[in-house]
């Protein structure tokens, strides 16, 4: 990377800290049943991928005999798709 490059990143990420602290300076701090609804809503977004890769590996290993293989990847696949979606939720994308 060039330096230019390096400030023009650093620049953005202080502009972007600096509307985020003007924003919460002008909004306040979120209620309680704001957090929790959050922290709920995180919540489903890595349970229900979660859960849904599980039923479809035992799904699948139940038809086709095969152990755990499939409950096994479809779980950590599940697990990962939630994580990504509540980081998604977090950053606001």
């Amino acid at each position: 990377m060039s330096e230019p490059e390096d400030r023009d990143r650093l620049g953005d990420a202080v502009r972007l800290r600096r509307e985020r602290e003007e924003r919460w300076r002008r909004q306040g701090e979120g209620s309680i049943g704001q957090n929790f609804a959050l922290i709920g809503a995180l919540g489903a977004s890595v349970v229900v991928p979660t859960l849904l890769g599980i039923l479809a590996g035992r799904w699948i290993d139940h038809r086709f005999h095969s152990g755990v293989f499939w409950t096994t990847a479809l779980l950590v696949a599940g697990l990962a798709t939630g994580c990504v979606l509540a980081w998604q939720q977090v950053r606001g994308k």
